[in-house]
């Protein structure tokens, strides 16, 4: 029995101990014969990302604006009653306030050492007076050197020595995912500096009316007072201007929205050069693939559908034709409306550009020469108030009853310019200007501005003489230049 027990137990141990080998075996073959590479076998070490020195570069080259607008005297026409109508002219009665300033807060970055300033234009526009402190505590006066309100960029300039500067990086190099760092002033908190990743490119959000917008979409925290600040990848150059935040609370709620440099480089340029923005157009109107576009067999899926094409547009000498698929410019590939108007910034009204587009599912390229507004490769001037030759000032109450009438504009001097060439005298009433009420002087610099970036580039005037003789002018822009 004793011997029988000790052959039992050697003979199970050594069933037990090959088994035991048999399944170590086949675990190791079945990891060495896996297909599919797995997170544990193709892991790489995570890097960190060290921000200190891009942030460091960056607070002292990102500056504070403060924008004013001074007290001005404003008519405001109340609704007329029923003494109104037997007493009065019907028209309702009128009361003369005088506004508070108004004070705005935003960010600024400095792009050369001669002190150039680049922001958003909703930071500065119809301000009075442009205040800039730099990090240092150092203070200058800002001035106006011209803006855009299609990208939503302006430029100013301040006096002074050693000032810091931001080296302007390529935006379209920026990847999704990549680290970058939003610098401003939000709340008026001077300095501050947050990080996040690029969360998408391209974006449209249709919050410049027609303006152009292809945003660098971030999750790096923006709010109010970021306007104008720079975004930074962790190398430390400038690859964006913060200007939009997206939220149904008015805060921070997760994303923010940057001007890519791309865009910038162009605009500030042309602002520096010329005072206004040489904007080159293509000469379509399309839009992305959406539902409209549903239910066409186009050969891809990708790039802007042309819905028209405008006629003496470079498009239409070219050849382009509606319905045809735009899916490169020079070469680049456009996804979407946003990258096309983002890679038409960056030319001037005579340049040529060789566009690749889908027709019948075939690939075609036509030289399109690219040209302004106004239907031509002409260089666009800046036009302001001083060019009109003559000075305005709002009608007082006295004349207000005098021509019966609630609002005006009065030219109260002539010296030569558009509006002697136009036969405008002294004491001339101006109602209206393109259609629009003229009320002050900031009402006929939008309307000049609007009307020298029209194809027309004409200001059609009427008002009133003081003798009651109602009069009409037309004032052409281009002529004379």
């Amino acid at each position: 029995m004793l011997g029988s027990a000790l052959v039992a137990g050697v003979t199970t141990y050594a069933l037990v101990e090959k088994n035991a080998v048999k399944e170590t075996i086949v675990a190791v073959q079945q990891d060495k014969g896996f297909a599919m590479p797995t997170a544990l076998f193709e892991s790489k070490p995570a890097q960190s990302i060290d921000l200190t020195e891009a942030a460091e570069r960056s607070i002292h080259a990102v500056v504070h604006i403060k924008s004013t607008k001074l007290s001005k005297t404003q008519t405001i026409q109340q609704m007329p009653d029923i003494f109104d109508f037997f007493f009065g002219d019907g028209t309702g009665r009128q009361q003369q306030i005088r506004t508070q300033p108004r004070v705005g807060f935003g960010s600024g970055v400095i792009i050369s050492e001669d002190g150039y300033i680049v922001t958003n234009n909703h930071v500065i526009e119809g301000a009075d007076e442009i205040d800039v402190k730099l990090n240092d505590n150092r203070e200058f006066k800002g001035k106006l050197i011209g803006t855009d309100p299609g990208t939503d960029l302006a430029l100013i300039k301040i006096e002074g020595d050693d000032l810091p500067t931001l080296p302007i990086g390529n935006s379209d190099a920026l990847k999704v995912g990549e680290w970058v760092l939003a610098v401003g002033n939000p709340f008026n908190l001077t300095s501050t500096v947050t990080a996040g990743i690029v969360s998408a490119k391209a974006r449209s959000l249709g919050v410049y009316n027609g303006g152009i917008e292809s945003f660098i979409q971030t999750d790096a925290a923006i709010n109010q007072g970021n306007s104008g600040g720079a975004l930074v990848n962790a190398r430390g150059e400038l690859v964006g201007i913060n200007a939009v935040l997206s939220s149904p609370t008015g805060a921070y709620a997760g994303y923010g929205f940057a001007i890519p440099t791309s865009i910038m480089t162009k605009v500030v340029g042309d602002l520096k050069e010329f005072g206004t923005v040489q904007r080159a157009i293509l000469g379509i109107s399309g839009h992305d693939f959406d539902e409209r576009t549903k239910e066409k067999d186009l050969g891809t899926v990708e790039g802007v559908y042309v819905a028209e094409v405008s006629d003496g547009s470079g498009a239409k000498a070219a050849g382009i034709e509606p319905g045809d698929v735009i899916i490169k410019i020079d070469g680049k590939k456009v996804h979407n409306m946003a990258e096309l108007q983002e890679n038409l910034t960056q030319y001037h009204p005579g340049d040529k550009a060789e566009v690749t587009l889908l027709r019948d599912k075939k690939e075609k390229k036509f030289e399109v020469t690219l040209k302004n507004m106004q239907g031509n490769t002409e260089v666009v001037k800046k036009f302001d108030l001083d060019m009109l030759g003559a000075a305005f000032k709002p009608i007082s109450d006295d004349i207000k009853r005098h021509l019966g009438v609630s609002y005006g504009l009065e030219v109260t001097g002539i010296d030569k310019g558009k509006f002697a060439e136009a036969g405008i005298k002294k004491g001339f009433v101006i109602l209206k200007v393109n259609g629009e009420k003229m009320t002050s002087e900031e009402d006929l610099s939008k309307a000049l501005k609007a009307a020298n970036q029209s194809p027309e580039r004409v200001l059609f005037i009427s008002g009133y003489y003081m003798s009651g003789r109602r009069a009409n002018y037309a004032v052409e822009l281009a002529e004379n230049e």
